[in-house]
């Protein structure tokens, strides 16, 4: 008979194992063409539309590297603080997957392009620096497709296919130093170290690093150790593709280690994979060493020696710092520190910055994008871009709610159908017949009717006890179904009661 072991809870989990994280983090370059060929890098094109020889790495087809995606690749590196190298050279990795055409991947090895930097993030009103040990280039593998399963993946397909078009994409890899002594916070500093990361790349211009479509791809290492003991063995958990999945994952593998060592098992060093159904990571593959990839020169490619003068050029046109534009935000929109920290970890500084560009005021933004819209994004475990809502959209709403047009509630229900794909909130307002009543004779007729069916809080507010008004104005609101404004209503109860 099997015996299933309770696991510990986080809280217990930390209290008795110190954490260690790691994270590796890969950016898909927005360049025209690939790293080492012409082909385009379209997101969505038709499977296999977008290769040519020297990406399926057919014989005889030379590569010639992407200047663009090297300039992006140095920005990146200098906007994380990096040392730039003078003369560094690309590897050959050398490993089989089905979508890997070459059966080897075109990276960097022990010559990265950019070295020893660093990125401060703020948790819980604390700053924690994680250093980054390297960034380097290399290009991206193709994508393979299992289908005839109900999850998409490998187990229970009836058939894999392979789609090359994103094989030889430029992809910079970001690569942090083991982060120790974060206590139980480890989990958020990671979730905060990756959307700050994000942050400086989308500043950059380089990658739209959206983490639904890959273009931002964190690989997460955790591992255990007593207090006072050495850094256990660590795992790795692939590819997790979303902010609140980061944070989960290395929350996750904290208590799944900590109930493993309580037990007395050893952790194997291992690649996982993060179930976002469940919330646990499941075992992939043992984890290789360097020597298992038989790294070796690529001989086909000539080195790269960044000029010092160009590298200067760069770093002095390198665009504002997102610490430092939220500190500025924050001043402008008249919010504190804290506040806007709650605004960049619910990634929302864009969003609330395009919608004020839109016309509301920032008040009016960020009560939308931090309420009802933060509230739809956690419901459903998504980013808060992708809601269904655009900052145009919610720049419209607000300026009906100012015009009068709109009061909260009904702002709340146009806003509904506006996630919902009805249209822009002018229509969703029209087709669902929300907005406010203003016709003052209707509402006239209304107060009267709340008067005469309450004749004892009438005489209340006749005698002079005002607060009393605010029943007689709830019921004129429940008459016409929450589309009165109910300021002036408030002030035609008063008129018709002489108080």
């Amino acid at each position: 008979m099997t015996t299933t072991t309770a696991l510990p809870s986080y809280e217990d989990a930390v209290s008795r194992y110190e954490p260690v994280i790691g994270l590796e983090t890969h950016v898909e370059l927005g360049t025209r063409t690939k790293m080492f060929c012409g082909c385009r890098t379209d997101f969505g094109a038709e499977p296999n539309t977008q290769v040519c020889p020297v990406c399926l790495g057919l014989p005889g087809a030379l590569p010639v590297s992407n200047r663009a995606a090297i300039e992006a690749t140095i920005r990146i590196g200098l906007a994380l603080n990096c040392d730039i190298a003078s003369w560094c050279r690309m590897a050959r990795k050398n490993y089989f997957y089905p979508d890997m055409p070459k059966n080897f991947q075109t990276s960097q090895y022990d010559e990265p392009l950019c070295v020893e930097g660093y990125v401060d993030v703020e948790v819980d009103g604390k700053r924690y620096r994680v250093d980054i040990e390297r960034v380097h280039l290399e290009e991206d593998t193709g994508k393979s497709l299992h289908v005839g399963g109900a999850t998409g993946r490998i187990h229970g397909a009836t058939e894999s296919l392979v789609d090359y078009n994103r094989a030889g994409i430029p992809l910079v890899e970001i690569v942090t130093k083991p982060v120790p002594g974060l206590g139980a916070l480890a989990p958020e500093v990671a979730r905060a170290y990756v959307a700050e990361l994000r942050d400086i790349v989308r500043s950059l211009g380089v990658s739209d690093v959206r983490m639904e479509q890959g273009s931002l791809r964190c690989d997460v290492n955790t591992s255990l150790n007593k207090p006072g003991a050495e850094w256990g063995t660590r795992t790795e958990t692939k590819n997790v593709n979303s902010l609140r999945s980061v944070e989960r994952a290395v929350r996750s593998e904290i208590i799944r280690q900590s109930s493993l060592l309580d037990q007395g098992i050893r952790i194997f060093q291992e690649t996982r994979h993060f179930q976002e159904t469940t919330g646990d990571t499941r075992s992939g593959r043992s984890k290789e060493e360097a020597t298992d990839y038989r790294y070796f020169p690529e001989p086909d490619l000539v080195p790269i020696a960044p000029d010092p003068a160009w590298v200067a050029e760069l770093k002095a046109a390198l665009p504002e710092k997102p610490s430092v534009k939220r500190a500025r935000l924050a001043e402008v929109w008249g919010i504190s520190e804290t506040d806007m920290q709650s605004v960049a970890n619910a990634g929302a500084v864009e969003l609330i910055e395009e919608t004020i560009a839109a016309g509301a005021s920032p008040a009016g933004a960020r009560k939308w994008w931090m309420g009802e819209l933060a509230r739809r994004a956690n419901e459903q475990s998504i980013e808060l871009a992708a809601v269904g809502a655009t900052p145009a959209q919610v720049a419209a709403l607000q300026k009906l709610v100012d015009e009068g047009k709109l009061n909260d509630k009904l702002a709340r229900a146009v806003l509904e159908g506006v996630v919902e794909g009805e249209g822009d909130p002018a229509a969703v307002m029209a087709a669902r017949g929300l907005g406010v009543v203003s016709d003052t004779g209707a509402l006239t007729a209304a107060v009267d009717e709340a008067i005469a069916a309450n004749p004892d809080i009438a005489a209340k507010v006749r005698d002079g006890k005002v607060a009393a008004a605010g029943a007689l104005v709830g019921a004129v609101m429940k008459t016409t179904r929450g589309q009165a404004d109910a300021k002036t209503v408030r002030e035609l109860i008063l008129a018709r009661l002489g108080a």
